[in-house]
């Protein structure tokens, strides 16, 4: 028995570990039973992982923290370096930085420096004759092709009237009218005439039959959209003779078919009516063959120019044509892009100082309230110059004509708007071709006063006139279109 207990005790002493184990050497009282073996490398491991687990968390928050700082850093850090690149804004005063080649405006310092060598050099000037010897091959003008499914069928009832409100310029305003039209007859509606927005900036109170034959429009549309000028008097009284309390649905850009004949035919068909506004892009090009024919019908057919603008527009084309005598009738067409409203919404810095960036902050401000000033937005016009985004002035303009041949006995017609700062813009282009002609110059007050309230009849007549057989430069493209 007392052998018995002091192996216990022997087992006991070998694996407790020195706790009180002399003292109970002598002693002779039994040992308690042995307790389980336990493998001490998995006790180990096990506290190991109870050791690990809070300071995995604590690492875990430690690169979380560190990660999120990088978000914040990061954004500041590439915008600081967007600023110091491009030589923009007061850091750039302060540390002496030299703006990045581009950055700046300096067309006006490079025409005083080469403007002796513009002067002289007349020795290889474009034969305008020889450029619509040699135009390009126009393609064959082909009437729209026909559908399958071919005008409304008389029985089909009607779901509703539709009434869009079309916005922007005179080519975003005609895209939208193309648009109505189709979507009119995807939803089986009757297309009111389409109404004008009323711009802020522009401040045209033009409507459709301003712009357009009203009359032309409907009569070539008959039988594939109905169209009516107003609606009808029960809808009217039910909104209080107010189109713009009709209820408005505001549609994504490109919106898809599914989405109109899913969202908007089922509040036709409830309502009798429906408003969309703004109605710019608004209607996918992806839409049925029938529906694309009706906006090519729209576009090539339906959409002509009142008798007004078309009968002013022949005058000036036949008065520029007899100042064009040194090249044979020919002339050069150019449609600026450097209204106000195109160099504010543009964000570009030119050679005004501070009273033009004042002044561009207060026509931004009137026209697209605080878009510019929205939480996130960067504004960089040293960026956006490099970028290629910024309109090209009048001057900058000459100079490419300069450099594309054209000599200062060139003819030319200036189809704009008006210049932003005109007399000192205009300037250096008037020097590099003294026979350049406006609308201004080639019509009488009395001709052009009933245009003098709208800017948009004022750009298609412009238009009109540009689309004849002469050199034409849209939009201060780097091109020359023969049309």
């Amino acid at each position: 028995m007392g052998a018995k207990a002091k192996s216990h005790h022997h087992y006991n002493g070998g694996n407790g570990g020195g706790c009180g184990s002399d003292s109970s050497s002598s002693s002779t009282s039994p040992s308690p039973p042995p307790s389980p073996r336990r493998n001490s490398s998995s006790v180990s491991s096990y506290r190991r992982k109870l050791r690990s687990k809070p300071m995995s968390v604590v690492a875990g928050f430690l690169v979380l923290r560190r990660f999120l700082r990088l978000l914040v850093v990061l954004p500041l850090l590439y915008v600081s370096g967007l600023v110091m690149c491009v030589g923009v804004g007061p850091f750039c005063s302060l540390v002496g930085h030299t703006p990045h080649p581009g950055s700046v405006y300096r067309s006006h310092e490079m025409f005083q420096m080469l403007w002796p060598h513009i002067q002289a050099d007349n020795s290889t000037p474009i034969e305008l004759s020889s450029v619509w010897r040699y135009r390009r091959k126009l393609k064959e003008q082909k009437p729209c092709p026909h559908s399958t499914a071919g005008p409304q069928s008389d029985n089909a009832a009607p779901s509703g009237y539709l009434i869009v409100e079309v916005n922007g310029g005179l080519n975003q305003q005609r895209s939208a009218i193309c648009n109505a039209v189709a979507l009119a007859g995807l939803l089986n509606a009757i297309l009111v005439i389409p109404h004008f927005e009323f711009n802020s900036v522009w401040r045209d109170r033009s409507t459709f039959s301003d712009i357009y034959d009203e009359d032309h429009f409907v009569a070539t549309l008959e039988g594939y959209v109905r169209v009516v000028k107003e609606l009808p008097e029960v809808l009217l009284e039910r909104y209080d003779h107010n189109i713009s309390n009709i209820p408005n649905i505001r549609v994504e850009a490109w919106a898809p078919v599914r989405y109109y004949t899913g969202e908007v035919y089922p509040v036709l068909q409830s309502e009798g009516v429906v408003r969309i506004a703004p109605f710019a892009n608004r209607l996918s090009m992806s839409v049925p063959p029938p529906i694309q024919y009706l906006r090519c019908l729209s576009n090539y057919e339906a959409l002509q120019f009142s008798s007004s603008i078309s009968n002013l527009a022949k005058k000036l084309v036949e008065r520029m044509t007899e100042k064009s005598s040194r090249s044979g009738g020919k002339y050069v067409s150019i449609h600026l892009r450097f209204e106000e409203d195109m160099v504010a919404f543009s964000c570009c810095l030119y050679d005004g100082g501070e009273a033009e960036k004042v002044e561009m902050n207060l026509i931004r401000q009137k026209g697209w309230g605080d878009k510019f000033k929205r939480k996130g937005r960067v504004t960089l016009p040293g960026l956006n110059r490099i970028n290629g985004k910024c309109p090209l002035t009048p001057l900058e303009v000459g100079m490419v004509l300069r450099g594309m041949g054209f000599d200062n006995t060139t003819a030319i017609y200036l189809a704009s708007g008006k210049i932003y700062w005109a007399e000192k813009h205009l300037a250096p282009l008037l020097k590099m071709f003294p026979y350049l002609h406006t609308k201004e110059s080639l019509a009488t007050p009395n001709e052009l006063a009933p245009f003098e309230v709208s800017l948009a009849r004022f750009q298609a007549m412009c238009s009109q006139e540009s689309m004849s057989e002469h050199v034409t430069l849209k939009y201060c493209v780097l091109k020359v279109h023969i049309l």
